[in-house]
Protein backbone atom coordinates (compact mmCIF):
# COMPACT_ATOMS: atom_id res chain seq x y z
CA UNK A 1 0.00 0.00 0.00
CA UNK A 2 1.17 3.55 -0.62
CA UNK A 3 2.05 5.45 2.33
CA UNK A 4 0.93 8.51 1.26
CA UNK A 5 -3.02 8.19 -0.11
CA UNK A 6 -5.75 10.64 -0.92
CA UNK A 7 -8.27 11.04 1.97
CA UNK A 8 -11.75 10.31 1.13
CA UNK A 9 -13.78 13.47 1.78
CA UNK A 10 -17.13 12.63 3.79
CA UNK A 11 -19.84 15.11 4.51
CA UNK A 12 -22.24 14.27 7.32
CA UNK A 13 -25.78 12.97 6.57
CA UNK A 14 -29.05 14.28 7.68
CA UNK A 15 -31.42 12.52 9.21
CA UNK A 16 -32.64 11.35 13.13
CA UNK A 17 -33.51 8.96 15.41
CA UNK A 18 -37.66 9.22 15.75
CA UNK A 19 -39.22 7.71 18.93
CA UNK A 20 -38.91 3.94 19.65
CA UNK A 21 -38.66 1.65 22.37
CA UNK A 22 -35.93 2.15 24.56
CA UNK A 23 -33.75 -1.30 23.02
CA UNK A 24 -35.33 -1.22 19.71
CA UNK A 25 -36.17 -5.15 20.19
CA UNK A 26 -39.10 -6.00 19.25
CA UNK A 27 -41.19 -9.42 19.29
CA UNK A 28 -42.13 -11.39 15.97
CA UNK A 29 -43.79 -10.15 13.55
CA UNK A 30 -47.20 -11.97 12.16
CA UNK A 31 -44.80 -13.46 9.18
CA UNK A 32 -42.26 -14.77 11.88
CA UNK A 33 -39.19 -12.30 11.55
CA UNK A 34 -37.88 -11.54 15.25
CA UNK A 35 -34.81 -10.15 16.33
CA UNK A 36 -33.79 -6.43 16.91
CA UNK A 37 -35.35 -3.38 15.10
CA UNK A 38 -35.61 0.45 15.24
CA UNK A 39 -37.46 2.85 14.04
CA UNK A 40 -35.67 4.90 10.96
CA UNK A 41 -36.76 8.46 10.98
CA UNK A 42 -35.97 9.50 6.77
CA UNK A 43 -34.90 13.14 5.28
CA UNK A 44 -33.81 14.46 1.74
CA UNK A 45 -29.50 14.02 2.01
CA UNK A 46 -27.73 17.25 2.26
CA UNK A 47 -26.02 16.61 -0.73
CA UNK A 48 -28.66 14.90 -3.06
CA UNK A 49 -32.23 15.94 -2.25
CA UNK A 50 -33.97 13.38 -4.25
CA UNK A 51 -32.38 10.34 -1.70
CA UNK A 52 -32.88 9.84 1.47
CA UNK A 53 -30.88 10.05 4.78
CA UNK A 54 -31.21 8.59 8.29
CA UNK A 55 -29.87 6.83 11.12
CA UNK A 56 -30.52 3.88 13.20
CA UNK A 57 -29.42 3.06 16.27
CA UNK A 58 -27.33 -0.54 16.53
CA UNK A 59 -25.61 -2.11 19.41
CA UNK A 60 -22.03 -1.52 19.77
CA UNK A 61 -21.44 -5.50 20.76
CA UNK A 62 -24.19 -8.00 19.27
CA UNK A 63 -23.16 -10.28 22.17
CA UNK A 64 -24.90 -7.71 24.34
CA UNK A 65 -28.08 -6.02 21.91
CA UNK A 66 -29.12 -4.46 24.91
CA UNK A 67 -25.90 -2.44 26.10
CA UNK A 68 -24.55 0.12 24.53
CA UNK A 69 -25.83 1.85 20.69
CA UNK A 70 -24.09 3.99 18.31
CA UNK A 71 -25.88 5.58 15.28
CA UNK A 72 -25.64 3.20 12.23
CA UNK A 73 -26.00 5.53 8.94
CA UNK A 74 -27.77 4.65 5.71
CA UNK A 75 -29.40 6.26 2.78
CA UNK A 76 -32.45 5.29 0.33
CA UNK A 77 -33.01 6.38 -3.32
CA UNK A 78 -36.63 4.86 -4.08
CA UNK A 79 -37.04 2.96 -7.12
CA UNK A 80 -38.07 4.87 -10.35
CA UNK A 81 -41.08 3.15 -11.20
CA UNK A 82 -42.88 2.14 -7.95
CA UNK A 83 -44.84 0.09 -9.85
CA UNK A 84 -42.18 -2.12 -11.34
CA UNK A 85 -40.29 -2.36 -7.90
CA UNK A 86 -39.20 -5.32 -6.67
CA UNK A 87 -37.89 -4.18 -2.63
CA UNK A 88 -34.44 -3.15 -1.52
CA UNK A 89 -31.16 -3.73 -3.28
CA UNK A 90 -28.75 -3.53 -0.31
CA UNK A 91 -25.53 -2.02 -1.93
CA UNK A 92 -21.80 -1.94 -0.76
CA UNK A 93 -18.87 -0.42 -2.59
CA UNK A 94 -16.15 -2.33 -0.71
CA UNK A 95 -12.95 -0.99 1.28
CA UNK A 96 -13.03 -2.57 4.13
CA UNK A 97 -13.65 1.39 4.08
CA UNK A 98 -16.41 2.45 1.57
CA UNK A 99 -19.46 4.56 2.63
CA UNK A 100 -22.76 2.76 0.84
CA UNK A 101 -24.14 6.00 1.95
CA UNK A 102 -22.03 7.62 -0.84
CA UNK A 103 -22.27 5.12 -3.44
CA UNK A 104 -26.14 5.28 -2.68
CA UNK A 105 -25.56 9.20 -3.93
CA UNK A 106 -24.04 8.29 -7.03
CA UNK A 107 -25.65 5.22 -8.13
CA UNK A 108 -27.73 6.61 -10.91
CA UNK A 109 -24.50 6.90 -12.43
CA UNK A 110 -23.45 3.72 -11.52
CA UNK A 111 -26.40 1.01 -11.73
CA UNK A 112 -28.78 0.38 -15.28
CA UNK A 113 -32.02 1.69 -15.75
CA UNK A 114 -33.64 -1.23 -15.34
CA UNK A 115 -32.09 -1.88 -11.91
CA UNK A 116 -33.06 1.87 -10.96
CA UNK A 117 -37.02 1.23 -11.70
CA UNK A 118 -36.35 -2.05 -10.02
CA UNK A 119 -34.96 -1.38 -6.40
CA UNK A 120 -35.17 1.01 -3.90
CA UNK A 121 -31.29 1.41 -3.48
CA UNK A 122 -30.33 1.40 -0.15
CA UNK A 123 -26.62 2.02 0.89
CA UNK A 124 -25.02 1.43 4.84
CA UNK A 125 -21.82 3.19 6.21
CA UNK A 126 -20.87 -0.36 7.95
CA UNK A 127 -19.57 0.45 10.81
CA UNK A 128 -16.54 2.32 11.81
CA UNK A 129 -17.01 3.88 8.33
CA UNK A 130 -18.10 7.14 7.19
CA UNK A 131 -21.38 9.02 8.72
CA UNK A 132 -21.31 5.31 11.27
CA UNK A 133 -18.83 6.07 14.40
CA UNK A 134 -15.91 5.86 11.86
CA UNK A 135 -12.56 4.31 13.46
CA UNK A 136 -10.12 7.16 13.85
CA UNK A 137 -6.54 7.37 14.22
CA UNK A 138 -3.99 9.68 15.21
CA UNK A 139 -2.34 10.84 11.68
CA UNK A 140 0.92 11.34 13.31
CA UNK A 141 0.89 7.84 14.41
CA UNK A 142 -0.62 6.42 11.59
CA UNK A 143 2.12 8.03 9.30
CA UNK A 144 5.22 6.50 11.60
CA UNK A 145 4.40 3.44 9.94
CA UNK A 146 7.80 1.39 9.63
CA UNK A 147 6.38 -0.30 6.05
CA UNK A 148 5.41 -3.55 5.29
CA UNK A 149 8.98 -5.16 4.55
CA UNK A 150 10.94 -5.50 7.58
CA UNK A 151 14.27 -6.67 6.82
CA UNK A 152 15.45 -8.85 10.04
CA UNK A 153 13.85 -9.92 13.05
CA UNK A 154 14.52 -6.86 14.90
CA UNK A 155 12.33 -4.66 12.17
CA UNK A 156 9.87 -7.52 12.68
CA UNK A 157 9.24 -6.87 16.42
CA UNK A 158 9.35 -3.24 15.57
CA UNK A 159 6.34 -3.48 13.29
CA UNK A 160 4.56 -5.74 15.42
CA UNK A 161 5.01 -2.83 18.06
CA UNK A 162 3.68 -0.25 16.08
CA UNK A 163 0.92 -1.93 15.05
CA UNK A 164 -0.24 -2.51 18.44
CA UNK A 165 0.91 1.05 19.20
CA UNK A 166 -1.50 1.82 16.64
CA UNK A 167 -4.51 -0.30 17.83
CA UNK A 168 -4.35 1.60 21.18
CA UNK A 169 -4.36 4.84 19.62
CA UNK A 170 -7.16 4.39 17.21
CA UNK A 171 -9.29 2.40 19.86
CA UNK A 172 -8.50 5.75 22.53
CA UNK A 173 -9.87 7.75 19.63
CA UNK A 174 -12.88 5.41 18.65
CA UNK A 175 -14.27 4.37 21.80
CA UNK A 176 -15.34 0.83 22.24
CA UNK A 177 -16.61 0.36 18.34
CA UNK A 178 -12.99 0.08 17.46
CA UNK A 179 -13.06 -3.80 18.93
CA UNK A 180 -16.20 -4.61 17.01
CA UNK A 181 -16.47 -3.63 13.10
CA UNK A 182 -15.70 -6.92 11.77
CA UNK A 183 -17.65 -8.64 9.07
CA UNK A 184 -19.72 -10.82 10.63
CA UNK A 185 -20.92 -7.18 12.82
CA UNK A 186 -21.71 -5.89 9.92
CA UNK A 187 -23.82 -8.90 8.74
CA UNK A 188 -25.79 -8.36 11.70
CA UNK A 189 -26.53 -4.55 11.27
CA UNK A 190 -27.72 -5.44 7.70
CA UNK A 191 -30.68 -7.71 9.33
CA UNK A 192 -31.66 -5.33 11.31
CA UNK A 193 -31.93 -3.12 8.81
CA UNK A 194 -33.76 -5.23 6.75
CA UNK A 195 -36.21 -5.70 9.83
CA UNK A 196 -36.86 -1.97 10.44
CA UNK A 197 -37.04 -1.67 6.56
CA UNK A 198 -39.89 -4.23 7.04
CA UNK A 199 -38.70 -5.87 4.75
CA UNK A 200 -39.03 -9.74 4.48
CA UNK A 201 -36.64 -10.84 1.74
CA UNK A 202 -33.50 -7.99 -0.20
CA UNK A 203 -31.09 -8.26 -2.52
CA UNK A 204 -27.55 -7.42 -2.44
CA UNK A 205 -25.27 -6.15 -4.86
CA UNK A 206 -21.52 -6.21 -3.58
CA UNK A 207 -18.12 -5.23 -5.09
CA UNK A 208 -14.69 -6.42 -3.86
CA UNK A 209 -14.47 -6.21 0.25
CA UNK A 210 -18.40 -5.97 0.11
CA UNK A 211 -18.22 -9.52 -1.23
CA UNK A 212 -17.04 -10.97 1.96
CA UNK A 213 -19.84 -8.66 3.31
CA UNK A 214 -22.14 -10.67 1.03
CA UNK A 215 -21.44 -13.97 1.45
CA UNK A 216 -21.24 -14.15 5.13
CA UNK A 217 -24.93 -12.70 4.78
CA UNK A 218 -25.67 -15.46 2.67
CA UNK A 219 -23.86 -18.23 5.33
CA UNK A 220 -25.89 -16.18 8.19
CA UNK A 221 -29.30 -15.38 6.57
CA UNK A 222 -29.63 -17.17 3.23
CA UNK A 223 -33.19 -17.22 3.82
CA UNK A 224 -33.71 -13.44 3.82
CA UNK A 225 -32.28 -13.42 0.32
CA UNK A 226 -33.90 -12.49 -2.65
CA UNK A 227 -30.96 -12.49 -5.35
CA UNK A 228 -27.55 -11.81 -4.63
CA UNK A 229 -24.69 -10.30 -7.03
CA UNK A 230 -20.95 -10.45 -5.64
CA UNK A 231 -18.43 -8.50 -7.61
CA UNK A 232 -14.44 -9.21 -7.88
CA UNK A 233 -14.38 -11.98 -5.14
CA UNK A 234 -12.74 -11.89 -1.86
CA UNK A 235 -11.50 -15.51 -0.56
CA UNK A 236 -11.92 -15.91 2.79
CA UNK A 237 -9.82 -19.74 2.93
CA UNK A 238 -6.41 -18.45 2.61
CA UNK A 239 -3.45 -18.49 5.01
CA UNK A 240 -0.67 -15.80 4.69
CA UNK A 241 1.39 -17.58 1.97
CA UNK A 242 -1.25 -18.38 -0.42
CA UNK A 243 -3.06 -14.72 0.28
CA UNK A 244 0.05 -12.89 -0.55
CA UNK A 245 1.34 -15.16 -3.43
CA UNK A 246 -2.01 -14.40 -5.09
CA UNK A 247 -2.29 -10.72 -4.58
CA UNK A 248 1.44 -10.66 -6.36
CA UNK A 249 0.22 -12.38 -9.16
CA UNK A 250 -3.15 -10.40 -9.88
CA UNK A 251 -0.84 -7.28 -9.52
CA UNK A 252 2.13 -8.64 -11.99
CA UNK A 253 -0.46 -9.65 -14.68
CA UNK A 254 -2.23 -6.34 -14.31
CA UNK A 255 1.39 -5.21 -15.09
CA UNK A 256 1.69 -6.82 -18.10
CA UNK A 257 -1.58 -6.19 -19.79
CA UNK A 258 -1.00 -3.02 -19.38
CA UNK A 259 2.54 -3.63 -21.39
CA UNK A 260 0.98 -5.49 -24.07
CA UNK A 261 -1.50 -2.37 -24.27
CA UNK A 262 1.00 -0.26 -24.98
CA UNK A 263 2.86 -2.65 -27.56
CA UNK A 264 -0.38 -2.46 -29.82
CA UNK A 265 -1.48 0.96 -28.76
CA UNK A 266 -0.02 3.87 -30.72
CA UNK A 267 -1.80 6.33 -28.83
CA UNK A 268 0.26 5.34 -25.47
CA UNK A 269 2.85 7.44 -24.36
CA UNK A 270 5.29 4.50 -24.02
CA UNK A 271 4.46 2.98 -27.47
CA UNK A 272 7.55 2.11 -29.24
CA UNK A 273 9.27 1.80 -25.88
CA UNK A 274 10.70 -0.94 -23.75
CA UNK A 275 7.85 -0.40 -20.79
CA UNK A 276 9.23 -2.95 -18.83
CA UNK A 277 12.46 -1.26 -18.02
CA UNK A 278 11.08 2.60 -18.50
CA UNK A 279 9.04 1.34 -15.38
CA UNK A 280 12.05 -0.48 -13.51
CA UNK A 281 14.32 2.64 -14.17
CA UNK A 282 11.94 4.57 -12.48
CA UNK A 283 11.56 2.23 -9.24
CA UNK A 284 15.52 2.55 -9.43
CA UNK A 285 15.31 5.60 -9.11
CA UNK A 286 12.83 5.94 -6.50
CA UNK A 287 15.11 2.99 -4.78
CA UNK A 288 17.89 5.49 -5.22
CA UNK A 289 16.21 8.62 -3.79
CA UNK A 290 15.86 10.62 -7.31
CA UNK A 291 12.29 10.90 -7.33
CA UNK A 292 10.69 13.60 -5.44
CA UNK A 293 7.62 15.64 -5.29
CA UNK A 294 7.06 18.44 -7.34
CA UNK A 295 8.04 21.43 -5.69
CA UNK A 296 8.86 19.67 -2.66
CA UNK A 297 12.48 18.13 -2.95
CA UNK A 298 12.24 17.22 0.38
CA UNK A 299 9.61 14.68 0.03
CA UNK A 300 10.84 11.47 -1.94
CA UNK A 301 8.74 9.67 -4.18
CA UNK A 302 9.26 6.07 -2.87
CA UNK A 303 9.45 2.85 -5.45
CA UNK A 304 6.01 1.88 -3.09
CA UNK A 305 4.75 5.39 -3.95
CA UNK A 306 4.77 4.19 -7.50
CA UNK A 307 3.80 0.59 -6.95
CA UNK A 308 0.76 1.95 -5.46
CA UNK A 309 0.14 4.58 -8.27
CA UNK A 310 -0.04 1.76 -10.80
CA UNK A 311 -1.50 -1.29 -8.80
CA UNK A 312 -4.87 2.17 -8.59
CA UNK A 313 -4.70 3.01 -12.27
CA UNK A 314 -5.03 -0.75 -13.17
CA UNK A 315 -8.23 -0.35 -11.48
CA UNK A 316 -10.44 1.27 -14.08
CA UNK A 317 -7.90 0.77 -15.57
CA UNK A 318 -6.34 4.39 -16.45
CA UNK A 319 -3.54 2.87 -18.55
CA UNK A 320 -3.59 6.21 -20.98
CA UNK A 321 -3.50 7.97 -18.20
CA UNK A 322 -0.37 6.03 -15.97
CA UNK A 323 1.55 5.67 -19.21
CA UNK A 324 1.57 9.58 -19.27
CA UNK A 325 2.24 10.06 -15.86
CA UNK A 326 5.67 7.95 -15.87
CA UNK A 327 6.82 10.04 -18.93
CA UNK A 328 6.34 13.18 -17.23
CA UNK A 329 7.37 11.67 -13.21
CA UNK A 330 9.48 14.79 -13.11
CA UNK A 331 6.86 16.92 -12.93
CA UNK A 332 3.86 14.91 -11.58
CA UNK A 333 0.77 16.34 -10.25
CA UNK A 334 0.82 16.82 -6.89
CA UNK A 335 -2.73 15.26 -5.99
CA UNK A 336 -0.92 11.67 -6.81
CA UNK A 337 1.05 11.77 -4.10
CA UNK A 338 -0.58 13.63 -1.10
CA UNK A 339 -2.54 16.08 0.25
CA UNK A 340 -2.27 18.30 3.69
CA UNK A 341 -4.07 16.60 6.31
CA UNK A 342 -5.53 17.01 9.43
CA UNK A 343 -4.66 15.60 13.02
CA UNK A 344 -6.97 12.69 13.00
CA UNK A 345 -8.21 10.67 10.15
CA UNK A 346 -10.36 7.80 9.15
CA UNK A 347 -8.58 4.62 9.48
CA UNK A 348 -11.15 1.55 8.80
CA UNK A 349 -8.53 -0.63 7.25
CA UNK A 350 -6.40 -2.37 9.57
CA UNK A 351 -9.22 -2.39 12.55
CA UNK A 352 -11.73 -4.37 9.93
CA UNK A 353 -9.10 -6.23 8.06
CA UNK A 354 -7.30 -7.56 11.21
CA UNK A 355 -11.00 -8.57 12.71
CA UNK A 356 -11.64 -10.27 9.91
CA UNK A 357 -8.69 -12.11 8.96
CA UNK A 358 -6.39 -14.64 10.32
CA UNK A 359 -3.20 -14.11 8.08
CA UNK A 360 0.14 -15.17 11.37
CA UNK A 361 3.35 -14.91 10.87
CA UNK A 362 5.11 -16.29 13.66
CA UNK A 363 8.93 -14.67 12.98
CA UNK A 364 11.04 -12.65 10.20
CA UNK A 365 12.26 -15.87 8.70
CA UNK A 366 8.52 -16.76 7.92
CA UNK A 367 7.76 -13.55 6.79
CA UNK A 368 10.93 -13.12 4.25
CA UNK A 369 9.84 -17.09 3.37
CA UNK A 370 6.28 -16.23 1.79
CA UNK A 371 7.31 -12.25 0.87
CA UNK A 372 10.61 -13.65 -1.68
CA UNK A 373 7.67 -16.42 -3.02
CA UNK A 374 5.57 -13.22 -3.98
CA UNK A 375 8.08 -11.35 -5.09
CA UNK A 376 9.40 -14.15 -7.44
CA UNK A 377 6.22 -14.00 -9.03
CA UNK A 378 5.83 -10.52 -9.97
CA UNK A 379 9.36 -9.18 -10.39
CA UNK A 380 8.01 -6.18 -12.25
CA UNK A 381 5.64 -4.72 -9.72
CA UNK A 382 7.74 -6.51 -6.80
CA UNK A 383 4.42 -8.04 -5.67
CA UNK A 384 1.07 -6.44 -4.58
CA UNK A 385 1.20 -2.96 -2.14
CA UNK A 386 -2.30 -3.57 -0.87
CA UNK A 387 -1.25 -7.69 -0.33
CA UNK A 388 2.17 -6.65 1.69
CA UNK A 389 0.44 -3.99 3.27
CA UNK A 390 -2.75 -6.03 4.58
CA UNK A 391 -0.38 -9.21 5.84
CA UNK A 392 2.23 -6.34 7.55
CA UNK A 393 -0.94 -4.68 8.83
CA UNK A 394 -1.55 -7.43 11.52
CA UNK A 395 1.54 -9.16 12.71
CA UNK A 396 1.37 -8.72 16.13
CA UNK A 397 -2.34 -7.83 16.53
CA UNK A 398 -3.49 -11.71 15.95
CA UNK A 399 -5.88 -12.11 18.70
CA UNK A 400 -8.30 -9.45 17.00
CA UNK A 401 -8.81 -12.01 14.81
CA UNK A 402 -12.85 -12.42 15.20
CA UNK A 403 -13.85 -13.72 11.91
CA UNK A 404 -12.24 -17.20 11.56
CA UNK A 405 -10.77 -18.29 8.20
CA UNK A 406 -13.58 -21.03 7.13
CA UNK A 407 -14.49 -22.05 3.34
CA UNK A 408 -17.84 -20.52 2.21
CA UNK A 409 -20.55 -22.62 2.81
CA UNK A 410 -24.09 -21.23 2.16
CA UNK A 411 -27.29 -21.16 3.67
CA UNK A 412 -29.73 -23.62 2.88
CA UNK A 413 -32.75 -21.92 1.46
CA UNK A 414 -30.71 -19.13 -0.09
CA UNK A 415 -31.12 -18.83 -3.88
CA UNK A 416 -28.25 -19.37 -5.77
CA UNK A 417 -25.75 -16.47 -6.07
CA UNK A 418 -24.26 -14.45 -8.95
CA UNK A 419 -20.76 -13.66 -8.88
CA UNK A 420 -18.61 -11.58 -11.34
CA UNK A 421 -14.84 -11.41 -11.73
CA UNK A 422 -12.31 -9.57 -14.13
CA UNK A 423 -9.82 -12.02 -15.21
CA UNK A 424 -7.35 -9.35 -15.15
CA UNK A 425 -8.77 -7.81 -11.44
CA UNK A 426 -5.32 -6.16 -9.62
CA UNK A 427 -6.40 -6.52 -6.37
CA UNK A 428 -8.79 -9.69 -5.99
CA UNK A 429 -7.29 -11.96 -8.58
CA UNK A 430 -9.54 -14.22 -10.39
CA UNK A 431 -8.47 -17.36 -9.03
CA UNK A 432 -10.06 -16.24 -5.47
CA UNK A 433 -13.24 -15.99 -7.59
CA UNK A 434 -12.63 -19.39 -8.59
CA UNK A 435 -11.28 -20.66 -5.37
CA UNK A 436 -14.59 -19.77 -3.33
CA UNK A 437 -16.87 -20.47 -6.24
CA UNK A 438 -15.40 -23.94 -5.78
CA UNK A 439 -16.39 -23.42 -2.06
CA UNK A 440 -20.13 -22.98 -2.88
CA UNK A 441 -20.69 -26.27 -4.40
CA UNK A 442 -23.27 -24.88 -7.06
CA UNK A 443 -25.06 -22.53 -4.44
CA UNK A 444 -23.39 -19.91 -7.10
CA UNK A 445 -22.94 -19.28 -10.72
CA UNK A 446 -19.32 -17.71 -11.95
CA UNK A 447 -19.89 -15.41 -14.98
CA UNK A 448 -16.44 -14.47 -16.17
CA UNK A 449 -15.38 -10.95 -17.52
CA UNK A 450 -12.87 -11.35 -19.92
CA UNK A 451 -11.13 -7.88 -19.46
CA UNK A 452 -9.68 -5.97 -17.35
CA UNK A 453 -10.07 -3.74 -13.82
CA UNK A 454 -11.73 -3.91 -10.63
CA UNK A 455 -15.03 -4.40 -10.29
CA UNK A 456 -16.98 -6.52 -13.66
CA UNK A 457 -20.51 -4.41 -13.89
CA UNK A 458 -21.26 -2.28 -16.67
CA UNK A 459 -18.04 -2.95 -17.89
CA UNK A 460 -20.14 -4.37 -21.10
CA UNK A 461 -23.75 -4.98 -21.94
CA UNK A 462 -23.00 -8.70 -21.91
CA UNK A 463 -22.00 -8.56 -17.82
CA UNK A 464 -24.78 -6.10 -17.17
CA UNK A 465 -27.28 -8.06 -19.20
CA UNK A 466 -26.82 -10.98 -17.59
CA UNK A 467 -26.72 -9.10 -13.78
CA UNK A 468 -29.79 -6.80 -14.73
CA UNK A 469 -31.81 -9.59 -15.50
CA UNK A 470 -30.78 -11.50 -12.66
CA UNK A 471 -31.50 -9.05 -10.40
CA UNK A 472 -34.64 -7.62 -11.83
CA UNK A 473 -36.07 -10.90 -13.65
CA UNK A 474 -33.69 -13.42 -11.17
CA UNK A 475 -32.71 -15.51 -14.15
CA UNK A 476 -29.69 -16.99 -13.42
CA UNK A 477 -27.46 -17.06 -15.81
CA UNK A 478 -25.82 -20.40 -17.35
CA UNK A 479 -22.37 -22.14 -15.83
CA UNK A 480 -19.61 -20.83 -17.51
CA UNK A 481 -20.72 -18.05 -18.86
CA UNK A 482 -17.99 -15.88 -20.35
CA UNK A 483 -18.08 -12.35 -21.31
CA UNK A 484 -15.65 -10.71 -23.90
CA UNK A 485 -13.40 -8.03 -22.66
CA UNK A 486 -14.28 -4.47 -23.76
CA UNK A 487 -10.73 -2.50 -23.94
CA UNK A 488 -10.32 0.80 -22.33
CA UNK A 489 -9.89 4.10 -24.09
CA UNK A 490 -6.71 4.85 -26.05
CA UNK A 491 -7.15 8.00 -24.47
CA UNK A 492 -8.14 8.71 -20.74
CA UNK A 493 -12.10 10.30 -21.28
CA UNK A 494 -12.48 13.95 -19.49
CA UNK A 495 -15.08 12.40 -17.06
CA UNK A 496 -15.41 9.22 -16.00
CA UNK A 497 -18.48 7.62 -13.81
CA UNK A 498 -18.12 6.51 -10.85
CA UNK A 499 -16.56 2.84 -10.76
CA UNK A 500 -15.23 0.77 -7.85
CA UNK A 501 -11.45 1.74 -7.63
CA UNK A 502 -8.85 3.35 -5.73
CA UNK A 503 -8.02 2.92 -1.91
CA UNK A 504 -9.34 6.40 -0.59
CA UNK A 505 -8.27 6.37 3.69
CA UNK A 506 -5.27 7.69 4.94
CA UNK A 507 -2.00 5.70 5.41
CA UNK A 508 -4.04 2.55 4.74
CA UNK A 509 -5.54 1.07 1.22
CA UNK A 510 -8.48 -1.29 0.70
CA UNK A 511 -10.02 -3.72 -1.69
CA UNK A 512 -13.17 -1.27 -3.58
CA UNK A 513 -13.57 1.78 -2.04
CA UNK A 514 -15.80 3.43 -4.17
CA UNK A 515 -13.59 6.35 -5.48
CA UNK A 516 -16.06 9.29 -5.54
CA UNK A 517 -16.13 12.38 -7.28
CA UNK A 518 -14.27 15.25 -5.67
Amino acid sequence: MRPIIRALGVVAATGALVAGSATGIAGARPGGDPGYRADIAWAPCEELATVECGTVPMPVDWAEPDGEKFDLALARRAADDPAKREGVLFINPGGPGGPGVDFTLVADSYFSPEVLKSFDIVGVDPRGVGRSSPVRCSLEKVNANPGPLPANQAEFDALARYNRELADDCRSHSGPIYDHVSTLDVVEDLDAVRRSLGEARVSYYGVSYGTLIGRQYAEKHGDRVRAMVIDSNMDHDQGAAEFLASEAVGAEDSFEEFVAWCERTEACALHDQDVPEVWNSLLERADRGELTAPGDPEQRITSADLRGMALSAFYSPSWAQLATTLTRLDSPDPALFGVAEPELGRNAMGSVFCQDWALPVRDHAEFQEITERSLALSPNMRGSTLGQGAVAACVGTEDANSNPRLPWRVAEGTPRVLMLNALHDPSTPYEWAVGAHRQAGGAAVLLTYEGWGHGAYGRSECVTGATDAYLVDLVVPAEGTRCAGVEPPAQEPEARTAQPGKPQLPGRGGWGALPLAG
